[in-house]
């Protein structure tokens, strides 16, 4: 997945305003304690972050 479709996914998904916030201020414990934004980048892969926002923000599976 590239950045440009993750980030449209979320824009998406959380609205524009909101996707920054999440991504800049909420810690996941399954993403090794890091924000969204801290684990792409460490190098974490696009697609995987996405699957890790989608299960624990319950994104319905149409938007996945």
């Amino acid at each position: 997945m590239r950045l440009t479709d993750f980030w449209q996914r979320m824009a998406e998904h959380f609205g524009e305003t909101y996707a920054d916030s999440f991504a800049r201020d909420h810690v996941m414990s399954e993403l090794g304690g890091r924000t969204v934004n801290e684990a792409l980048e460490a190098g974490w892969d696009a697609k995987v972050v996405w699957r890790t926002v989608c299960a624990v923000m319950d994104v319905p599976a149409e938007k996945r």
